[in-house]
């Protein structure tokens, strides 16, 4: 059985089998999700954002990515690497902090100049 994954906020999608993990579908889409372990739930970087109703699409989450996560299970993160997708899902990858704040500054400068302008 194949079912379609999409990755917010870039709108890329993959096709791939019951029981792929996000991580491998992300990797299949060419979607970059950062990990240092290779999958193996030991650098917790490859957190992703899975809204209620779409928790239902992937396996549920093992004691050890609870006890990993700790209450971020329960606001809809999970482990890309330990998320085996079950149905039709969608999923969002957070924006990497080194360029959120990146992208900050530079908006603030864009904005800085334009209030100059005026």
């Amino acid at each position: 059985m194949k079912h379609e994954i999409t990755f917010r906020p870039s709108g890329k999608k993959a096709v791939v089998s019951h029981g792929t993990s996000v991580l491998a579908a992300a990797h299949r889409a060419g979607v970059h999700i950062p990990t240092r372990c290779g999958g193996k739930m030991g650098c917790l970087m490859c957190k992703i954002n899975v809204d209620e109703e779409a928790r239902g699409m992937l396996s549920r989450p093992a004691e050890s990515e609870k006890r990993k996560l700790g209450s971020l299970v329960h606001q809809g993160v999970r482990l890309a690497c330990q998320s085996k997708i079950e149905g039709p899902v969608t999923v969002d990858i957070p924006e990497d902090k080194l360029k959120a704040a990146i992208r900050k500054q530079l908006e603030a400068a864009r904005q800085e100049d334009q209030d100059r302008l005026w």
